[in-house]
């Protein structure tokens, strides 16, 4: 199963006594961690996701999903008018119901963070900008911190970054933690999400090692994934990396949250991901403060299921707007 937080405080513990980040020093302590039983994480996955919420449980699920929601449009045909419409349906999610929580954040290229910063203003909901060359994160260093600096000139709260994948499974552990570390520094106040892109990692050991690797270099979120590579979000993948961030608090007493992005599209989805993170890292991640999901298409989903709940009859996609 995922680490276990005896191990891992241990070599939490080594690693801030020394900050020793050469990639002898890091190699030493990434793969000094406990292994992750496949079998066994996939096995647990599964069997989360047989669970059911209750019947009077279900409105609050579906309204802390939405709450949870990172708004998101990544597309080369992206416009300011799309993203103004992105926005107003971020801050109301349901025009005709002001009881619909509006979402956690928007999330866009940095060059439109400023149209997304005009339209939401001060109401709430965060502007999350995708950045250090999204999404390959083939560049470097330099650029990678000018594209930061944009994005927050522009207005924007959060950074969602990638890390370099081939760096990573080159052993490089060294320059992936500096840029973590270095774009951490630049983002000041705002919020740091590190994208692992799990898909390209090959092994959950490989999603535990990075997400230590990502959490030790300042990451306030770790996140799954870019939602451009397939795979995308997985629950195994989501089961080690909430057992990561559980571990890490244990460890050092700081809390780092979880985004899932990629896939996931329907209300079931959402609520079987909120149940993975109450049951694997605890009640203190059901909060969008500590755990986020990026989509484009769930939030209409999510607001049918709500109506059903409330009115018992189910709306179709025509009486929502087009996220």
């Amino acid at each position: 199963m995922p680490p276990q937080p005896l191990g891992t405080a241990r070599a939490a513990r080594a690693f801030f006594g020394d900050l020793a980040t050469s990639d002898t020093a890091l190699r030493q302590l990434l793969h000094g961690l406990p292994g992750v039983d496949q079998a066994g994480a996939e096995a647990r996955a599964a069997f989360l996701a047989t669970r059911s919420v209750k019947k009077d449980s279900k409105l609050f699920a579906l309204e802390l999903a939405i709450a949870m929601i990172d708004l998101t449009t990544l597309e080369g045909a992206d416009t300011p008018g799309k993203v103004a419409a992105l926005c107003a349906k971020a801050l109301r999610p349901d025009p005709a119901d002001g009881d619909v929580p509006h979402v956690a954040a928007v999330c866009l290229y940095p060059d439109l963070v400023a149209v997304a910063r005009r339209e939401i203003g001060d109401k709430g909901v965060a502007v999350a900008a995708v950045a250090t060359a999204f999404p390959s994160g083939r560049a470097t260093l330099s650029v990678k911190l000018a594209d930061v600096r944009q994005a927050l000139d522009a207005g924007a709260d959060e950074i969602d970054m990638v890390i370099d994948r081939g760096a990573f499974l080159s052993g490089c552990y060294g320059q992936v933690y500096e840029e973590v570390r270095a774009v951490r520094e630049a983002c000041g106040e705002a919020v740091l999400k590190v994208i692992l892109e799990t898909g390209e990692l090959a092994t959950l050991d490989n999603v535990a090692r990075a997400a230590w690797l990502a959490m030790l270099g300042g990451a306030d979120f770790i996140k799954t994934s870019t939602g451009k590579v397939s795979p995308a979000s997985t629950a195994p993948v989501a089961l080690v990396m909430l057992s990561a961030v559980r571990d890490f608090a244990d460890a050092t007493g700081r809390r780092v949250g979880v985004k899932v992005a990629g896939g996931i599209r329907t209300a079931k989805d959402a609520i079987r991901y909120l149940v993975l993170a109450y049951e694997t890292a605890g009640e203190e991640w059901l909060h969008p403060s500590a755990f986020r999901i990026g989509a484009s298409s769930l939030l209409n989903d999510l607001l049918m299921q709500r109506a059903k709940q409330l009115s018992g009859a189910y709306q179709g996609p025509d009486y929502f707007t087009v996220d």
